[in-house]
């Protein structure tokens, strides 16, 4: 009886064993790969803006695994649409952290939608790529900020509208979506604008909700507020799909760049494909990258693009544009890439020592370096005009990538705050 148990037990062992043998290599080939969560609206509001970085996001993951992938293991990406859904952006980045076990993040646009996955993020010690300008005071281990500070794009702007190239502005009109990253930076820009002795009286601020669609009140109040006697200028932080209409109905209105021109910090080549350019003639962007910038590696990454394009199906593939956010999600994803090989590992906290100092040539033309204290990208600052094609003619730039300041000099309290 106990040898037959003992004969029993050796069986079921080397069964055991077979299965086990037999797993092995799934196993492996699961653990061939290393996943990378794509976390963006596809759909509601934000997909005007966002869609295109998931597929610059795909773009740069096909062309790291035809170079051979990160430490011998092919990307395997992991894509979510939270919807423009603020609540639902925590859950979908839960989901890629706790049961995908994603990497490392590239996702979000807006600082709702950033500040909605932050505590996971922290709670789970995962790893985000945030590639969209904001509006700073944010500081956080477990992000990359690879878009731009307010110094690095808002300030630069309003100093440039006020400069006599610019146009001389006395009045300003802040005009926004109704979120943090608005009224945040609007007020570092009053702030700003104080300093340089510009009166309250003189400072028209005013939001819209997400999706506003109606701007007519508005405009017809930026025209009553710029017919006072001094020259005045609109400052845009409208964000999403918002902004057709708005610039649709600052066309109708008749009111042209030279009379009161309007920088935006959050429209760029593909929120301009869906609008008549031509009445915008003029009228700003500021950024860190245009489309139309020329040099060998812009020419490269807008051919990669568009080739991906295609072969992927994209809607309207002949004419996709690039634009800012879409070389910052490329440049974080190519960093990210290299710090991992730095560390040897995807170990967040390895990963994160080893992003500071880490430097690509991006589309941009500069050489652009993450910071090795306070998690930004060195960038330097372009102001575009627009063009009858929906591109944009660079105005003035910085000779330089210009280090960012999360924490603004013009809020009281923030002396001392730079590093992380």
């Amino acid at each position: 009886m106990q040898a037959s148990r003992r004969s029993f037990a050796a069986k079921l062992s080397a069964v055991a064993l077979g299965v086990a043998v037999t797993t092995l290599p799934m196993l492996a080939q699961a653990a061939d790969t290393i996943k990378v969560g794509i976390l963006h609206s596809l759909s509601g509001t934000m997909a005007i803006s966002e869609t295109v970085l998931k597929d610059v996001a795909l773009m740069t993951i096909d062309e790291i695994n035809a170079k051979g992938g990160v430490l011998g293991k092919k990307l395997e990406p992991v894509v979510v649409d939270p919807a423009s859904n603020w609540p639902l952006f925590a859950e979908r980045a839960r989901q890629l952290l706790a049961q995908d076990k994603v990497a490392a993040v590239f996702g979000c646009w807006t600082s709702v939608s950033r500040k909605s996955v932050l505590p996971v993020f922290k709670e789970l010690n995962g790893l985000l790529f945030y590639p969209v300008q904001y509006e700073g005071e944010e500081l956080e281990k477990n992000v990359f900020y690879t878009g731009a500070a307010p110094n690095q794009q808002a300030i630069p702007a309003v100093e440039y509208l006020m400069s006599e190239e610019g146009g001389g502005a006395k009045r300003f009109v802040l005009l926004g979506t109704d979120y943090v990253y608005p009224r945040t930076t609007n007020k570092i820009l009053r702030a700003f604008l104080k300093s340089k002795g510009v009166s309250d009286a003189d400072i028209l601020e005013d939001y819209t909700p997400f999706g506003h669609a109606d701007y007519q009140t508005i405009i017809a109040r930026i025209k009553q507020f710029a017919s006072e006697g001094k020259k005045t200028a609109v400052v845009s932080t409208i964000n999403g799909d918002s902004n057709v209409p708005f610039y649709k109905e600052l066309g109708n209105a008749g009111l042209k760049a030279t009379d009161v021109p309007v920088v935006a910090f959050s429209v760029g080549e593909e929120e301009l494909r869906g609008v008549d350019t031509k009445p915008l003639l003029g009228h700003l962007a500021a950024w860190n990258y245009f489309m139309s910038v020329d040099n060998p590696q812009n020419k490269a990454f807008i051919d990669k693009y568009r080739a991906w394009a295609k072969k992927n199906g994209v809607p309207n593939a002949d004419t996709v544009v690039t634009n800012d956010p879409m070389e910052a999600t490329y440049v974080g994803l190519h960093m990210w890439k290299q710090a991992v090989e730095k560390a040897g590992s995807t170990d967040v906290d390895k990963v994160i020592a080893a992003m500071g100092g880490q430097s690509f040539k991006a589309p941009s033309g500069f050489t652009l370096t993450m910071d090795a204290t306070n998690h930004h990208l060195h960038k330097p600052v372009l102001i575009g005009e627009v063009r009858a094609d929906g591109q944009f003619d660079v105005v003035w730039q910085t000779q330089q990538p210009i280090r960012a300041q999360p924490w603004s000099p013009f809020i009281e309290g923030n002396e001392g705050k730079q590093g992380l």
